[in-house]
């Protein structure tokens, strides 16, 4: 039951993910359609099965006020699939600034990067050309859709069409 659902607007934008209990309910009290059935089981209740939703649409479309990615410590580390940036190190990771603080780098997600303590101490006040060291991949604001990719994991075949 630890299988994620996408959630697409009235619209057929994908708008979020959420549990396949959540889905259930939408489903249940038909504020959301069923669009794909998954393929790994069935749901069921003692005298019923229903199909497992892998995609559901609700039945109304909703506005949705802001669509960018909250900029914090997990989401930065999400981005960076928890690997440091310099040296590929998965231990004692943090975030880094690109441009150091102390030279008027700011807090954004072009400037934050996740790296291990190591590399973030060897390159100090330094930017990352000063300190010898090369980034793997630059940083830049996820989408919407590339950020529900990361979220999801393993991602369901029926998804493809709606995350493009």
């Amino acid at each position: 039951m630890d299988q994620k659902v996408l959630v697409l607007n009235g619209d057929y934008t994908a708008i979020t993910l959420c549990s396949v209990q959540k889905a259930f309910v939408l489903l249940y009290l038909e504020k959301a359609e069923l669009i794909a059935k998954s393929e790994h089981g069935v749901l069921r209740t003692v005298s019923r099965a229903y199909p497992k939703p892998s995609i559901i649409r609700l039945q109304r479309y909703v506005r949705v006020p802001y669509k960018g990615i909250a900029l914090s410590r997990h989401n930065v580390m999400k981005r960076d699939n928890f690997e440091c940036q310099y040296c590929g190190s998965t231990k004692n990771l943090t975030l880094d600034h690109v441009m150091p603080r102390s030279r008027g780098g700011d807090s954004s997600w072009s400037n934050l990067l996740t790296a291990c303590t190591r590399c973030n101490h060897a390159k100090g006040h330094h930017t990352p050309q000063e300190a010898g060291l090369t980034i793997r991949q630059q940083p830049k604001k996820p989408t919407l859709t590339g950020f529900l990719k990361l979220s999801a994991g393993t991602l369901d075949q029926n998804w493809h069409p709606y995350l493009q």
